[in-house]
Protein backbone atom coordinates (compact mmCIF):
# COMPACT_ATOMS: atom_id res chain seq x y z
CA UNK A 1 0.00 0.00 0.00
CA UNK A 2 1.16 3.51 -0.79
CA UNK A 3 -0.01 6.55 1.14
CA UNK A 4 0.42 10.07 -0.06
CA UNK A 5 -0.93 13.37 -1.40
CA UNK A 6 -2.23 13.28 -4.96
CA UNK A 7 -4.36 15.41 -7.26
CA UNK A 8 -8.08 14.79 -7.42
CA UNK A 9 -7.67 13.25 -10.87
CA UNK A 10 -5.17 10.75 -9.45
CA UNK A 11 -7.33 10.00 -6.40
CA UNK A 12 -10.15 8.23 -8.23
CA UNK A 13 -10.77 4.72 -6.87
CA UNK A 14 -8.40 5.09 -3.95
CA UNK A 15 -9.17 5.35 -0.20
CA UNK A 16 -9.58 8.74 1.46
CA UNK A 17 -6.77 9.13 4.00
CA UNK A 18 -8.25 11.79 6.32
CA UNK A 19 -11.64 13.18 7.25
CA UNK A 20 -12.70 16.23 5.25
CA UNK A 21 -14.62 18.95 7.10
CA UNK A 22 -16.23 22.17 6.02
CA UNK A 23 -18.02 24.84 8.04
CA UNK A 24 -17.54 22.84 11.27
CA UNK A 25 -19.15 19.78 9.70
CA UNK A 26 -17.56 16.57 8.47
CA UNK A 27 -18.53 16.04 4.86
CA UNK A 28 -16.38 13.03 3.98
CA UNK A 29 -15.12 10.33 6.34
CA UNK A 30 -11.70 8.75 5.99
CA UNK A 31 -11.59 5.19 4.74
CA UNK A 32 -14.15 5.54 1.95
CA UNK A 33 -13.46 4.88 -1.72
CA UNK A 34 -13.31 8.01 -3.79
CA UNK A 35 -15.69 7.97 -6.72
CA UNK A 36 -17.22 10.69 -8.83
CA UNK A 37 -19.61 12.03 -6.13
CA UNK A 38 -16.79 12.34 -3.57
CA UNK A 39 -14.38 13.94 -6.03
CA UNK A 40 -17.02 16.42 -7.12
CA UNK A 41 -17.66 17.37 -3.52
CA UNK A 42 -13.95 17.87 -2.89
CA UNK A 43 -13.66 20.06 -5.95
CA UNK A 44 -16.71 22.07 -4.91
CA UNK A 45 -15.05 22.74 -1.56
CA UNK A 46 -11.94 24.02 -3.27
CA UNK A 47 -9.63 21.03 -2.79
CA UNK A 48 -7.09 20.32 -5.52
CA UNK A 49 -5.15 17.62 -3.66
CA UNK A 50 -6.07 14.94 -1.17
CA UNK A 51 -4.28 12.28 0.91
CA UNK A 52 -5.16 8.75 -0.19
CA UNK A 53 -4.21 5.14 0.42
CA UNK A 54 -3.43 3.26 -2.79
CA UNK A 55 -3.70 -0.50 -2.38
CA UNK A 56 -1.52 -3.00 -4.20
CA UNK A 57 -2.98 -6.21 -5.65
CA UNK A 58 -1.58 -8.33 -2.78
CA UNK A 59 -2.89 -6.00 -0.04
CA UNK A 60 -5.70 -7.01 2.33
CA UNK A 61 -8.11 -4.24 3.36
CA UNK A 62 -8.06 -3.28 7.04
CA UNK A 63 -11.35 -4.90 8.09
CA UNK A 64 -10.64 -8.16 6.28
CA UNK A 65 -7.09 -8.26 7.65
CA UNK A 66 -8.21 -7.55 11.21
CA UNK A 67 -10.95 -10.16 11.04
CA UNK A 68 -8.63 -12.85 9.72
CA UNK A 69 -6.14 -12.30 12.55
CA UNK A 70 -8.84 -11.97 15.22
CA UNK A 71 -10.59 -15.14 14.08
CA UNK A 72 -7.31 -17.02 14.45
CA UNK A 73 -6.97 -15.63 17.98
CA UNK A 74 -10.56 -16.47 18.81
CA UNK A 75 -10.38 -20.01 17.51
CA UNK A 76 -7.23 -20.74 19.50
CA UNK A 77 -8.62 -19.07 22.65
CA UNK A 78 -11.45 -19.89 22.39
CA UNK A 79 -12.87 -16.36 22.45
CA UNK A 80 -15.87 -14.60 20.93
CA UNK A 81 -14.99 -12.38 17.96
CA UNK A 82 -17.04 -9.33 17.04
CA UNK A 83 -17.40 -7.92 13.50
CA UNK A 84 -14.58 -5.72 12.21
CA UNK A 85 -15.11 -1.98 11.88
CA UNK A 86 -12.49 0.60 11.00
CA UNK A 87 -9.77 -2.03 11.18
CA UNK A 88 -10.70 -2.95 14.77
CA UNK A 89 -12.03 -6.21 16.17
CA UNK A 90 -13.02 -6.81 19.80
CA UNK A 91 -12.58 -10.19 21.47
CA UNK A 92 -14.74 -11.17 24.42
CA UNK A 93 -14.91 -13.96 26.98
CA UNK A 94 -17.46 -16.65 26.03
CA UNK A 95 -18.14 -17.45 29.73
CA UNK A 96 -16.83 -16.81 33.23
CA UNK A 97 -13.20 -17.86 33.29
CA UNK A 98 -9.54 -16.97 33.25
CA UNK A 99 -7.62 -15.36 30.41
CA UNK A 100 -4.05 -16.42 29.69
CA UNK A 101 -1.59 -14.39 27.64
CA UNK A 102 1.69 -15.64 26.20
CA UNK A 103 3.58 -12.40 26.54
CA UNK A 104 6.48 -13.37 24.28
CA UNK A 105 4.07 -14.21 21.45
CA UNK A 106 2.05 -11.07 22.16
CA UNK A 107 5.19 -9.00 21.74
CA UNK A 108 6.04 -10.82 18.52
CA UNK A 109 2.55 -10.21 17.15
CA UNK A 110 2.75 -6.51 17.96
CA UNK A 111 6.06 -6.32 16.08
CA UNK A 112 4.28 -7.24 12.85
CA UNK A 113 4.07 -3.90 11.04
CA UNK A 114 0.60 -2.42 11.23
CA UNK A 115 -0.81 -4.92 13.75
CA UNK A 116 -1.65 -3.99 17.35
CA UNK A 117 -3.23 -6.20 19.99
CA UNK A 118 -4.02 -4.88 23.48
CA UNK A 119 -5.09 -7.37 26.14
CA UNK A 120 -6.05 -7.70 29.77
CA UNK A 121 -3.25 -9.01 32.03
CA UNK A 122 -2.24 -12.65 32.05
CA UNK A 123 -4.30 -14.85 34.44
CA UNK A 124 -7.05 -12.23 34.72
CA UNK A 125 -10.48 -13.46 35.79
CA UNK A 126 -13.15 -12.29 33.35
CA UNK A 127 -16.93 -12.41 33.27
CA UNK A 128 -18.96 -13.76 30.39
CA UNK A 129 -19.04 -11.22 27.56
CA UNK A 130 -16.27 -9.09 29.04
CA UNK A 131 -13.86 -7.42 26.64
CA UNK A 132 -10.50 -9.21 26.94
CA UNK A 133 -8.59 -7.88 23.92
CA UNK A 134 -8.86 -5.45 21.03
CA UNK A 135 -7.07 -5.88 17.72
CA UNK A 136 -6.44 -2.85 15.50
CA UNK A 137 -4.90 -2.78 12.05
CA UNK A 138 -3.30 0.64 11.83
CA UNK A 139 -3.07 1.30 8.04
CA UNK A 140 -5.97 0.99 5.60
CA UNK A 141 -4.51 -2.30 4.35
CA UNK A 142 -1.78 -4.81 5.11
CA UNK A 143 0.36 -6.86 2.75
CA UNK A 144 -0.95 -10.40 2.48
CA UNK A 145 2.34 -11.72 3.84
CA UNK A 146 1.94 -9.64 7.01
CA UNK A 147 -1.58 -10.93 7.55
CA UNK A 148 -0.40 -14.52 7.11
CA UNK A 149 2.46 -13.98 9.57
CA UNK A 150 0.10 -12.50 12.16
CA UNK A 151 -2.37 -15.34 11.67
CA UNK A 152 0.37 -17.91 12.21
CA UNK A 153 1.30 -16.27 15.51
CA UNK A 154 -2.33 -16.04 16.59
CA UNK A 155 -2.81 -19.76 15.95
CA UNK A 156 -0.05 -20.48 18.47
CA UNK A 157 -2.49 -19.40 21.22
CA UNK A 158 -1.32 -15.91 22.01
CA UNK A 159 -4.55 -15.73 24.01
CA UNK A 160 -6.07 -18.62 25.91
CA UNK A 161 -9.29 -18.95 27.87
CA UNK A 162 -10.41 -21.52 30.40
CA UNK A 163 -13.96 -21.57 31.69
CA UNK A 164 -14.36 -21.58 35.46
CA UNK A 165 -16.71 -24.32 36.65
CA UNK A 166 -18.21 -24.58 40.17
CA UNK A 167 -15.80 -25.79 42.87
CA UNK A 168 -16.08 -26.96 46.46
CA UNK A 169 -14.29 -24.51 48.74
CA UNK A 170 -13.67 -24.87 52.46
CA UNK A 171 -12.46 -22.11 54.79
CA UNK A 172 -10.74 -22.90 58.09
CA UNK A 173 -10.23 -19.97 60.45
CA UNK A 174 -7.95 -20.80 63.38
CA UNK A 175 -7.08 -19.07 66.62
CA UNK A 176 -7.57 -19.20 70.37
CA UNK A 177 -11.08 -20.17 71.43
CA UNK A 178 -11.57 -16.77 73.04
CA UNK A 179 -10.82 -15.01 69.74
CA UNK A 180 -13.57 -16.68 67.71
CA UNK A 181 -15.99 -13.74 67.74
CA UNK A 182 -13.25 -11.38 66.58
CA UNK A 183 -11.69 -13.57 63.91
CA UNK A 184 -14.18 -15.96 62.36
CA UNK A 185 -16.71 -13.73 60.65
CA UNK A 186 -14.14 -11.14 59.55
CA UNK A 187 -12.15 -13.77 57.66
CA UNK A 188 -15.11 -15.87 56.53
CA UNK A 189 -17.05 -12.96 55.04
CA UNK A 190 -14.07 -11.52 53.18
CA UNK A 191 -12.96 -14.85 51.71
CA UNK A 192 -16.50 -15.96 50.84
CA UNK A 193 -17.08 -12.65 49.04
CA UNK A 194 -13.93 -13.15 46.97
CA UNK A 195 -14.81 -16.74 46.05
CA UNK A 196 -18.45 -15.92 45.23
CA UNK A 197 -17.38 -13.05 42.99
CA UNK A 198 -15.67 -15.63 40.76
CA UNK A 199 -18.72 -17.83 40.21
CA UNK A 200 -21.20 -20.12 41.91
CA UNK A 201 -19.01 -22.20 44.21
CA UNK A 202 -20.03 -24.26 47.22
CA UNK A 203 -18.48 -22.65 50.30
CA UNK A 204 -18.25 -24.00 53.85
CA UNK A 205 -16.46 -22.43 56.81
CA UNK A 206 -15.43 -23.54 60.30
CA UNK A 207 -13.52 -22.15 63.24
CA UNK A 208 -10.61 -24.20 64.60
CA UNK A 209 -9.86 -23.40 68.25
CA UNK A 210 -6.16 -23.88 68.96
CA UNK A 211 -5.16 -25.32 72.31
CA UNK A 212 -1.87 -26.38 73.88
CA UNK A 213 -0.76 -28.17 70.69
CA UNK A 214 -1.87 -25.82 67.88
CA UNK A 215 -0.01 -27.81 65.21
CA UNK A 216 -1.97 -30.95 66.05
CA UNK A 217 -5.29 -29.09 66.29
CA UNK A 218 -4.79 -27.49 62.89
CA UNK A 219 -3.50 -30.69 61.32
CA UNK A 220 -6.57 -32.65 62.45
CA UNK A 221 -8.89 -29.97 61.04
CA UNK A 222 -7.00 -29.89 57.75
CA UNK A 223 -7.08 -33.68 57.55
CA UNK A 224 -10.85 -33.77 57.99
CA UNK A 225 -11.33 -31.28 55.16
CA UNK A 226 -8.94 -33.19 52.91
CA UNK A 227 -10.96 -36.35 53.48
CA UNK A 228 -13.97 -34.48 52.12
CA UNK A 229 -11.95 -33.96 48.92
CA UNK A 230 -12.77 -30.28 48.56
CA UNK A 231 -11.20 -28.58 45.57
CA UNK A 232 -9.72 -25.66 47.50
CA UNK A 233 -9.00 -25.45 51.22
CA UNK A 234 -8.27 -21.95 52.53
CA UNK A 235 -6.54 -21.80 55.91
CA UNK A 236 -6.23 -18.50 57.73
CA UNK A 237 -5.70 -17.41 61.31
CA UNK A 238 -4.59 -14.73 63.70
CA UNK A 239 -0.92 -15.56 63.05
CA UNK A 240 0.30 -15.80 59.44
CA UNK A 241 3.06 -18.12 58.24
CA UNK A 242 6.52 -16.78 59.02
CA UNK A 243 8.69 -19.80 58.18
CA UNK A 244 8.65 -23.05 56.23
CA UNK A 245 8.57 -24.86 59.60
CA UNK A 246 5.87 -22.67 61.12
CA UNK A 247 2.58 -24.10 62.42
CA UNK A 248 0.75 -23.93 59.09
CA UNK A 249 3.33 -25.72 56.94
CA UNK A 250 3.97 -28.32 59.64
CA UNK A 251 0.23 -28.95 60.00
CA UNK A 252 -0.12 -29.46 56.24
CA UNK A 253 2.74 -31.98 56.21
CA UNK A 254 1.38 -33.72 59.30
CA UNK A 255 -1.95 -34.12 57.47
CA UNK A 256 -0.15 -35.83 54.57
CA UNK A 257 0.10 -32.77 52.36
CA UNK A 258 2.96 -31.11 50.51
CA UNK A 259 4.08 -27.49 50.98
CA UNK A 260 4.64 -25.88 47.57
CA UNK A 261 5.51 -22.26 48.41
CA UNK A 262 6.12 -20.09 51.45
CA UNK A 263 6.18 -16.31 51.03
CA UNK A 264 5.33 -14.16 48.02
CA UNK A 265 6.82 -11.00 46.42
CA UNK A 266 3.43 -9.29 46.69
CA UNK A 267 2.35 -6.50 49.00
CA UNK A 268 -0.10 -6.73 50.63
CA UNK A 269 0.27 -10.48 50.95
CA UNK A 270 3.90 -11.39 51.54
CA UNK A 271 3.04 -14.05 54.13
CA UNK A 272 1.48 -16.52 51.69
CA UNK A 273 1.43 -20.32 51.97
CA UNK A 274 0.57 -22.81 49.22
CA UNK A 275 0.34 -26.58 49.43
CA UNK A 276 -1.66 -29.56 48.25
CA UNK A 277 -2.66 -33.12 48.95
CA UNK A 278 -3.97 -35.15 46.06
CA UNK A 279 -6.41 -33.04 44.07
CA UNK A 280 -7.01 -30.55 46.88
CA UNK A 281 -5.12 -27.26 46.77
CA UNK A 282 -4.34 -25.63 50.10
CA UNK A 283 -4.05 -21.85 50.37
CA UNK A 284 -2.66 -20.33 53.55
CA UNK A 285 -3.99 -16.80 53.31
CA UNK A 286 -2.24 -13.84 54.99
CA UNK A 287 -4.06 -11.60 57.44
CA UNK A 288 -4.51 -8.79 54.91
CA UNK A 289 -7.25 -10.86 53.28
CA UNK A 290 -9.66 -9.33 55.81
CA UNK A 291 -9.51 -6.10 53.81
CA UNK A 292 -11.48 -5.59 50.62
CA UNK A 293 -8.37 -4.05 49.05
CA UNK A 294 -6.43 -6.05 46.47
CA UNK A 295 -3.89 -8.50 47.86
CA UNK A 296 -2.05 -11.67 46.85
CA UNK A 297 -5.16 -13.83 47.23
CA UNK A 298 -6.91 -11.85 44.49
CA UNK A 299 -4.00 -12.56 42.13
CA UNK A 300 -4.01 -16.31 42.77
CA UNK A 301 -7.62 -17.23 43.50
CA UNK A 302 -8.84 -17.52 39.87
CA UNK A 303 -6.03 -19.92 38.99
CA UNK A 304 -6.48 -21.94 42.16
CA UNK A 305 -10.19 -22.33 41.44
CA UNK A 306 -9.23 -23.70 38.03
CA UNK A 307 -7.18 -26.33 39.83
CA UNK A 308 -3.76 -25.02 38.81
CA UNK A 309 -0.96 -26.48 40.92
CA UNK A 310 1.32 -23.51 41.56
CA UNK A 311 4.85 -23.70 42.88
CA UNK A 312 7.51 -21.32 44.12
CA UNK A 313 8.47 -20.17 40.61
CA UNK A 314 4.83 -19.30 39.83
CA UNK A 315 4.62 -17.27 43.02
CA UNK A 316 7.98 -15.59 42.35
CA UNK A 317 6.68 -14.48 38.96
CA UNK A 318 4.08 -12.33 40.75
CA UNK A 319 6.81 -9.83 41.64
CA UNK A 320 6.22 -7.84 38.44
CA UNK A 321 3.03 -6.01 39.31
CA UNK A 322 3.09 -7.38 42.83
CA UNK A 323 2.92 -3.97 44.51
CA UNK A 324 -0.83 -3.75 45.09
CA UNK A 325 -0.87 -1.12 47.81
CA UNK A 326 -3.45 1.59 47.05
CA UNK A 327 -4.60 -0.35 44.01
CA UNK A 328 -8.35 -1.10 44.20
CA UNK A 329 -9.53 -4.66 43.85
CA UNK A 330 -11.76 -5.10 40.78
CA UNK A 331 -15.35 -5.61 41.84
CA UNK A 332 -14.85 -4.43 45.42
CA UNK A 333 -17.59 -2.18 46.75
CA UNK A 334 -17.78 0.12 49.71
CA UNK A 335 -15.02 1.39 51.91
CA UNK A 336 -12.09 -0.87 52.55
CA UNK A 337 -12.19 -2.64 55.88
CA UNK A 338 -9.49 -1.82 58.39
CA UNK A 339 -6.62 -4.27 58.30
CA UNK A 340 -4.04 -5.02 60.92
CA UNK A 341 -0.51 -4.70 59.60
CA UNK A 342 2.69 -6.32 60.77
CA UNK A 343 3.00 -10.09 61.07
CA UNK A 344 -0.40 -10.69 59.43
CA UNK A 345 0.83 -9.23 56.09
Amino acid sequence: MKFGRVTLAEARGHILGHNVSHAERRVLKKGRRLGEPELSELARLGHEHVYVAMLEPEDVAEDAAALRIAEALGKAGPLSVEPAYGGRVSLRAPAHGVLSVQRELLLELNLVDGVTLATLPDHEWVASGQLVATLKVIPFALPGASVSAAQALAERRVLGFRELSPRRVSILVSGEASRRSRLFEAYRASLAERVSALGSHGISAEYVPLGSDPEQDLSLAIGLELEREVDLLIVVGETATMDADDIGPRAIRRAGGVVDAVGAPVFPGNLLLLGHRGRTIILGAPGCVRSRDANVVDLLLPRLLLGDRLGQSDVAALAHGGLLLERPRPGASGAAAAVETGEDG
